[in-house]
């Protein structure tokens, strides 16, 4: 190791001094923000909310201060189709009945994980990881696809958000301190030849977890009735549905008939190959997670072409890099960090991958593209962040930034080439859990 010496400093010191550059920097830096900072106005004229391809969708949703943008998302996309069946101008999916049971069943997948680790030394790389990780809010199109199947959805007016359901923060420290005692504790069962002791322990520890659940989230309706008041002001009723049957009756999605296709330009995963993620997942019984890595242009064209047939796109991207909240804005040419800061920061997404610098992080959906001389220029995104934002919740994400921090889109299979299609059979290659490809949204 090397130390950093005096006389190194004060030569970088004198340096720093005599550059006018980090003199104005350093006034300007003192009282603002750095992304306003280096913000590029000229920009603007390339960022306007005009789309040559621009879904008609439905008002946007917001999630407050939880992390269930890939449930929202998900169900942003079901719901079109129900709004659209029923003439209904206003409309939700309840976010709430599915993030329900996605939180008992990732606490299930979560000790059918650590009971598989039983054997293991704590410090075992494989379980420190599922024990640091613990539960998230966050979620991939193929655990939204595996909770919903299983559990159906309900319209948001028939099981409604929550205070806990709208502030996950507490009562997922609270679900984790306890999946980690439990932990402890079947692991001392283990120890101690107290096998028998096992599943009564998990079992226990579940039924507190539900009960816990349906304290803080609401009690799910087992049935229900659909009411609604079309947009010609005549009203309706559907009774006694179950919310199976509303996903097989009046949901026309089936989502069987989705892949999720990814763009990850790492050595480790050639392209026109499917993948997976070792202990990635919610239900224990559900799919795995399954991926098929194209290339940049080839998801590009694929996502249009269901645009084009006025089909929206459920994506995931890193939503931290370049954007601007306010106006509703991710483009990665309209910030310019290197002159004010005197540091290059852009790397490719190769590197950012490799290097921990970006990964997917945020899941949205894609309700529009411009599309000029035959190539995309700007995406219209549907956030849900509320309304305060951009054109009423609506982003404008150029096709620089989408290049860049893009990482996944779900497209019907039927736009596939024969080829594509053929690789979704093959058995895909298992990546580790750390891996890039499989952070959450």
């Amino acid at each position: 190791m090397e130390e950093i010496k005096k006389d190194y400093l004060e030569k970088v010191l004198e340096e720093y001094n005599n550059n006018p550059i980090y003199r104005i920097s350093r006034s300007a830096l003192n009282k603002t923000k750095i992304s306003d900072l280096v913000r590029v106005g000229e920009r603007s004229e390339y960022t306007q909310d005009h789309f040559s391809i621009n879904l008609d969708t439905l008002k946007v949703a917001n999630q407050k201060r939880s992390g269930r943008c890939w449930i929202f998302a998900g169900l942003n996309v079901l719901r079109e189709s129900v709004a659209k069946k029923y003439n209904i101008e206003k409309f939700e999916l309840s976010q709430n009945y599915v993030a329900f049971y996605d939180k008992l069943e990732k606490c299930n997948y979560f000790l059918d994980s650590v009971m598989e680790l039983l054997d293991k030394d704590k410090d075992d790389r494989l379980l420190s990881f599922i024990l640091t990780r613990g539960i998230e809010d966050g979620g991939q199109w193929d655990m939204f696809v595996n909770v919903v199947k299983k559990y159906g959805v309900v319209p948001q007016s028939v099981y409604e958000e929550t205070y806990q359901s709208e502030n996950t923060r507490e009562i997922d420290n609270v679900l984790n301190r306890y999946l980690r005692k439990v932990c402890f504790e079947l692991r001392k069962l283990y120890r101690d030849g107290k096998e028998k002791e096992i599943d009564k322990l998990r079992e226990e520890s579940m039924s507190k977890i539900y009960k816990l659940l349906c304290s803080c989230f609401g009690v799910p309706p087992k049935s229900f009735s659909f009411e609604y008041v079309d947009k010609d002001k005549k009203y309706n009723i559907i009774k006694d549905i179950t919310p199976l049957e509303f996903l097989e009756k009046y949901v026309d999605v089936n989502l069987d008939d989705y892949v999720s296709i990814i763009n990850s330009p790492t050595d480790d995963k050639p392209f026109d190959e499917t993948y997976t993620v070792s202990y990635l997942g919610n239900v224990v019984e559900g799919k795995d997670i399954l991926y098929l890595n194209l290339e940049m242009d080839r998801l590009k064209e694929l996502v249009i072409e269901q645009l084009k047939n006025n089909e929206c796109v459920w994506f995931g991207s890193d939503c931290s890099k370049y954007g601007d909240r306010d106006k509703g804005l991710w483009d990665d040419m309209s910030f310019n960090e290197k002159d004010l800061l005197q540091l290059d920061l852009v790397m490719t997404k190769q590197e950012m991958l490799d290097m921990r610098e970006s990964a997917m992080n945020h899941a949205m959906v894609i309700t529009g593209v411009n599309i000029d001389e035959e190539k995309p220029t700007k995406w219209k995104i549907e956030n849900s962040w509320g309304e305060e934002a951009g054109n009423k919740g609506y982003y404008v994400a150029t096709d620089t930034w989408f290049d860049n921090y893009v990482y996944q889109a779900v497209i019907n299979k039927k736009y596939l080439s024969d080829e594509e299609k053929e690789m979704l059979g093959k058995t895909p290659k298992n990546l580790y859990p750390w891996d890039p490809m499989g952070t959450l949204a």
